[in-house]
Formats: C-alpha cells, sequence, structure tokens
C-alpha cells in the first residue's frame, strides 16, 4: 500500500529483517542484548537519581554527566526494544513516519554525545588549567547554556535529514536489511538520486564529530601539560584520576563509532550481518559502560551510589515494621 502526495511516494510501512543471515540466531542473539540494555537503562537511571538527589553532586562535572547518562538511555531505547520485538515477536514492520522518527533520535544523541564529551573536556580543562576561576567560569547559568547549545545544534544539524528522506519517492523495495532506521539504509531504498543525502548525511554530522574530537585532544593536550608541570605527586595523581574515567569513556564512544562508520563506508568485503551486528552493540555497549565506569573510578559517585542504596534499605526497612 502506497501514499501519494504528487510525485512522492513513501510506503506505509517499512519492513526491519533484523539482522539477515542470523535469523536461526535471533533468539540467542536477544538474550544479551536483552541483559546489556537492562543494565544500561538501569545503570544510567540511578546515576541520573544520585546526582539529582545528592547536593554534593550538584557540580559542572556531574550535570554533563547526568546528560550523558540520559542521552544513553535515549540513544539505547529508541532501537533496542524495536529489535528485541523483531528478535521474539518477528515484529518486522514499522511505518514510514516512526522509521524517521527514529533516523532522527538516533542521529541526534550521536551528534548530542560527542557534543556532551566535549562540554565534560572543557569542565575538566577548566577545573585543572584555571582552578581557582573554575566556580566563576562555569556558574549554573553558564551550564545550563551550555546544555540548551547543545541541544540546539544536535537538533539543527539532523533536522534536514527528515525533508531530505521525505522528499525521496520509494518505489522499489520496502524491506530494510538492518534492524532499526538509520539515515543513509533508507535512502538507499528510494528510487532517486540520493546524492544530496550521502553527502549530507556523511559530511556535516562528520565533520562536527571530527570537530568535536580535535577540541577535546587540544583539552587535553593542555590538561596533560598543566598536569605534569604541577609540583606535587599527589595533586598529580588525583588530577590524572579525575580525568581517568572521562577518557575511558571518550575512548568507548570513539573508536567504536569510528569503526562502525569506516567500515560501513569502506568495509565492503565485511559481512552484512557483521556491520549490524556492530552497529547493534555500539548503541549498547557504551551506555551499559559509562556508569560502571564512573562508578568504579570516581570516589564521589561510588560513596552517593553506596549512600543512595542504603536510604532505599531504610526505607524498605522501616516500611516492613510499619
Amino acid at each position: 500500500m502506497v501514499n501519494t502526495n504528487h510525485t512522492v511516494f513513501h510506503p506505509a510501512v517499512f519492513v526491519l529483517l533484523g539482522i539477515p543471515g542470523l535469523e536461526r540466531y535471533h533468539i540467542w542473539l536477544s538474550i544479551p542484548l536483552c541483559f546489556i540494555y537492562a543494565t544500561a537503562v538501569l545503570g544510567n537511571s540511578v546515576l541520573i537519581l544520585v546526582i539529582v538527589t545528592e547536593h554534593s553532586l550538584h557540580e559542572p562535572m556531574y550535570m554533563f554527566l547526568s546528560m550523558l547518562a540520559g542521552t544513553d538511555i535515549l540513544l539505547s531505547t529508541t532501537t533496542v526494544p524495536k529489535a528485541l520485538a523483531i528478535f521474539w515477536f518477528r515484529a518486522r514492520d514499522i511505518t514510514f513516519d516512526a522509521c524517521v522518527t527514529q533516523v532522527f533520535f538516533v542521529h541526534v544523541m550521536f551528534v548530542g554525545e560527542s557534543a556532551i564529551l566535549l562540554a565534560m573536556a572543557f569542565d575538566r580543562y577548566v577545573a585543572i588549567c584555571d582552578p581557582l576561576r573554575y566556580s566563576m567560569i562555569l556558574t549554573s547559568p553558564v551550564v545550563r547554556r551550555m546544555a540548551l547549545a547543545i541541544v540546539v545544534r544536535s537538533f539543527c544539524i539532523i533536522f534536514p535529514v527528515i525533508f531530505l528522506l521525505k522528499r525521496l519517492p520509494f518505489c522499489r523495495t520496502n524491506v530494510i536489511p538492518h534492524s532499526y532506521c538509520e539515515h543513509i539504509g533508507v535512502a538507499r531504498l528510494a528510487c532517486a538520486d540520493i546524492t544530496v543525502n550521502i553527502w549530507y548525511g556523511f559530511s556535516i554530522p562528520i565533520v562536527m564529530v571530527i570537530t568535536d574530537v580535535v577540541l577535546i585532544a587540544v583539552s587535553y593536550t593542555l590538561i596533560l601539560w598543566a598536569i605534569f608541570r604541577m609540583p606535587s605527586q599527589d595533586a598529580r595523581h588525583k588530577a590524572l584520576s579525575t580525568c581517568g574515567s572521562h577518557l575511558c569513556v571518550i575512548l568507548m564512544f570513539y573508536v567504536p563509532s569510528f569503526f562502525t562508520l569506516l567500515t560501513h563506508r569502506f568495509g565492503r568485503n565485511i559481512p552484512r550481518h557483521v556491520h549490524i551486528l556492530l552497529a547493534n552493540l555500539y548503541v549498547v555497549v557504551p551506555p551499559m559502560l559509562n556508569p560502571i565506569v564512573y562508578g568504579v573510578k570516581t570516589k564521589q559517585i561510588r560513596e552517593a551510589v553506596a549512600h543512595f542504596f542504603m536510604e532505599i534499605k531504610k526505607c524498605f526497612s522501616s516500611s516492613s515494621l510499619g
């Protein structure tokens, strides 16, 4: 069934195949995927609750961390429930508008997370390189404006993708060999020239993300320069430990994303199911690991989480006695 609007034809639904070539293993693949997704949502939700409820964590570093956790929840929730529905119930149909919405949120979360990591790098730069002015530079209004700028930038970069997809006529197949909708994968189903989609889809977001990477690299070069000039070994160790968790999160985000992008763009000899499997792991594994990394490497968060669960235990104990 096809909807007609002048000369533009949109299918009523697309059909997502999941992971072509691994259909017989869909049930088995869904078990670790579901576990990782549940862990990611639970871990990031606890992290947000702890940061919101603990007054000692109402600092710019932790505010940015709560934004990162929220972005991770949205990124994985945009994709994984539909993939699990395909694996468990063979619910492969997705409407055209729902598919475009999924494309929008997947890419917005990717660009937004990159911007949040840049903001966190700037936070560490000010804290280590100009500590006396830290509270003057990163005030609450400044943090709110930075958060708003991240949202606006991500929205403005990805919003044109909606129109780039909606302008395309789809008169060939409506089958998408993937577990979720992504821009270029959907555009390739069109029976029209998709040069603009390819150029915009790869160049604009990637240029912005590479710009973020360069600025993060510059920030950490200056940070490391400042750390190794500190006279006290204890001060150097403390500064390195506060940056260590952030560096781990940066590597977990950018290394898989660039690897996935490059293999998708140039790895023509890599089987399609490997591409799709990596894409599914990318949207759940870093979100699962981020709260674990910060929980293990950041003393304030460890103590706050322990206090949070102690309070919950007290509440349950008092209610059971009552």
